[in-house]
């Protein structure tokens, strides 16, 4: 049987109703530029059901034309008495007509099209007829730059609250040590934005939350080498002694936690897309700026302060 289809630009047009491929078996449309002749074309995947229809139809009409048909299901919601009503309508319009010129199979192409933005078109539509179920708006709003520039300052806000009370926390525990600490901490934050702005990236939320979590990591670091310090003092060790073996003792635990997180954040920033790879940008800088200042810097603070001094004990 035949069925008479509308065009995108009105015109009719009778079409048999046997359907050779539907949308979910196409596995990719895609618009490019035709090698040959240079013409904007439209490269086809399907998948292999799809394939074999696609086959056996083309090779017994070679010459004849062939439709593509866009069906597009519309939800459209309407006041009435009140109450909000929704109505579903079917659109159906044929977005090509193209002449077989051989048997097709798994990839084909579409040519003959008058420019690239007809190709693009084309090829969007052929991707989004994969679509299994039909696209409903349940709610459309504008939001204004002013929200965003909110939630920026809400959670550099976040950063510097989490920052204050874990210095508190530090100078109360740790006293002259946990001031080193917090010395290397405001220096691994400027560190962090410092590289951040050579590289011209963009602050997000994501990025924000990887800053918070690198300041919780690098007092993490200076929290195992000052208690193993301690550990140290209470086995009867020397101030200097124990500081060494503090430092030299905690520096494999550090290193382990740091390079499997790092490990992490690199396979984020390569298998994500958008803000994840902000959280992973900013996660790896802070993780290798926090190694830096826990480790080197604080030492070279203690060495500063306690190095070459004869102490009987640590402010610790």
């Amino acid at each position: 049987g035949t069925r008479l289809y509308k065009e995108r630009n009105g015109s009719p047009i009778l079409l048999k109703k046997r359907i050779i491929v539907t949308g979910d078996q196409i596995i990719d449309a895609a618009s490019g530029i035709e090698q040959q002749n240079g013409s904007p074309t439209v490269f086809i995947s399907l998948d292999s059901k799809g394939a074999r229809k696609m086959a056996d139809t083309t090779r017994d009409n070679i010459g004849k034309p062939m439709a593509v048909v866009f069906i597009e299901n519309k939800v459209d919601t309407k006041r009435i008495d009140g109450e909000l009503v929704k109505t579903k309508k079917k659109i159906e319009e044929v977005i090509n007509v193209a002449v077989i010129r051989d048997q097709f199979s798994k990839r084909f192409q579409i040519t003959g099209l008058d420019s690239t933005d007809e190709a693009r078109d084309l090829a969007l539509l052929l991707r989004a007829g994969a679509l299994a179920a039909p696209i409903e708006i349940v709610e459309e709003r504008t939001v204004g730059p002013s929200l965003g520039q909110e939630n920026i300052d809400q959670g550099v806000a976040s950063v510097v609250t989490g920052f204050i009370i874990v210095m508190i926390f530090m100078a109360v525990w740790y006293r002259v040590f946990g001031l080193v600490a917090n010395i290397a901490l405001t220096v691994n934050l400027v560190m962090i934005v410092a590289v951040l702005s050579m590289l011209q990236a963009t602050l997000t939320l994501p990025g924000i939350a990887g800053i918070v979590l690198t300041v919780g990591m690098a007092v993490d670091a200076n929290v195992l080498i000052f208690e193993r310090i301690r550990e140290e003092i209470r086995s009867g060790n020397s101030p200097q002694a124990s500081i060494n073996a503090g430092y030299d003792k905690a520096l494999s635990t550090i290193a382990d936690a740091n390079i499997t997180t790092l490990i992490a954040a690199l396979v984020l920033y390569a298998f994500g897309t958008g803000p994840i790879k902000g959280f992973a940008i900013t996660l790896s800088i802070g993780i290798v700026t926090s190694m830096f200042t826990a480790i080197m810097g604080t030492r070279a603070v203690i060495n500063l302060v306690y190095g070459g001094r004869k102490i009987k004990k640590l402010a610790i």
